[in-house]
């Protein structure tokens, strides 16, 4: 039996073809669990509690270990090239343009910022709580040298938007010889 990919262990999903043998071992008890090629400590039991109010509105929230542990988000990014330009772009909506940090050398830029919430209601009072507040950060080794003195960010809607000018390699200049 392969092993079960990323995906597959955090939602207990099994591919397709490995449905059907997964479904009758656990309607038909052991001898089926062998028959499908799966040990029977590779089968695991997941018990959900029922919410202690019944009435409670059903909340959906990060879990607890990791809202304490994450010191700082990482920052999603899309990165594309034109024939002149690498150019990066990021969602930063409820940043200070002012407080975003960037810094950029020939093949490497990072980005860091902090998205400060403001409580507006209790934490009891939400249904989902999913957009992150905190600190964030992302560095990203750029695929080509870019010219670091040429380089303009500016925001639009919440976008952040890097323009990083590629190096021309292939530039030639002719230099004179100056005579002292």
């Amino acid at each position: 039996m392969r092993k079960p990919s990323f995906f597959q262990r955090i939602t207990g999903a099994a591919p397709v073809d490995e449905y059907d043998d997964l479904f009758e071992a656990g309607l038909h008890g052991d001898d089926r669990q062998e028959s499908a090629g799966l040990e029977p400590q590779e089968i695991e039991t997941r018990t959900f509690e029922p919410t202690q109010d019944p009435n409670a509105p059903l909340r959906k929230e990060w879990p607890e270990e990791l809202q304490e542990d994450a010191q700082e988000g990482e920052l999603a990014v899309d990165v594309y090239q034109t024939p002149d330009h690498i150019i990066l772009k990021a969602l930063v909506a409820g940043v200070n343009p002012n407080s975003i940090d960037i810094s950029l050398t020939r093949d490497m830029i990072t980005i860091r910022g902090n998205r400060e919430e403001h409580k507006e209601v209790t934490d009891e009072n939400y249904f989902y709580k999913e957009l992150y507040w905190g600190s964030f950060s992302r560095t990203i080794l750029l695929p080509e040298e870019v010219d670091v003195d040429l380089a303009e960010a500016n925001t639009h809607h919440g976008i952040l938007m890097i323009k990083l000018p590629k190096v021309n390699k292939e530039r030639k200049t002719k230099l004179k010889v100056k005579t002292r």
